[in-house]
């Protein structure tokens, strides 16, 4: 008789779980749905979400709200026992900022090759003359992540092109009669 797997609730799967969960609330508010939370000792002391828009801040990406969050929790600027789960690769912004709070570990969820700082792009978390680097995992529970971005990015193409009724054309696309 085969026995029942142990759940594992520190795992890498269980860590994404939770940052999935912000990039929905992030998508609720019309954000771009990434998020993150950073573990500490088996712990989550920080959770975030893209709040670009909500708060007008072009900084207020989901990895940097956290980073903030784990800072004040952890009494100090310097993250080197923390691991940060995010669902989207981090861009150079934030990943400037992981290597500056020296995080232990990024775990993210799928890549972003036009802006990926993890090493799709290019790897600034890995950098070899920069005074950190950090371990790097990627592609967990990746086809949840990216069905997210995709669902929302679809829905937002949608919601800007014109209505085809209104511009004089039937559904179909051709020049209505009327």
């Amino acid at each position: 008789m085969m026995k029942k797997p142990i759940i594992d609730l520190h795992s890498d799967d269980y860590f994404m779980r939770e940052a999935l969960r912000q990039a929905a609330r992030a998508q609720e508010t019309g954000e771009v749905p990434v998020g993150a939370v950073i573990v500490r000792e088996g712990r989550i002391i920080a959770r975030a979400w893209n709040q670009v828009e909500q708060l007008k801040d072009a900084t207020a990406h989901a990895e940097m709200l956290a980073l903030t969050q784990a800072q004040e929790a952890a009494g100090d600027w310097r993250l080197t026992d923390c691991a940060l789960y995010v669902t989207k690769e981090p861009c150079p912004m934030c990943a400037g900022a992981i290597v500056h709070t020296r995080l232990a570990r990024v775990i993210f969820g799928v890549s972003d090759p036009k802006a990926g700082a993890a090493g799709s792009a290019l790897n600034l978390l890995q950098f070899p003359t920069l005074n950190h680097q950090c371990v790097i995992t990627s592609g967990v529970r990746e086809p949840e992540c990216r069905a997210l971005l995709q669902n929302f990015f679809v829905e937002q193409r949608r919601k800007q092109r014109p209505d085809a009724r209104s511009n004089g054309q039937d559904p179909g696309g051709r020049a209505s009669s009327v």
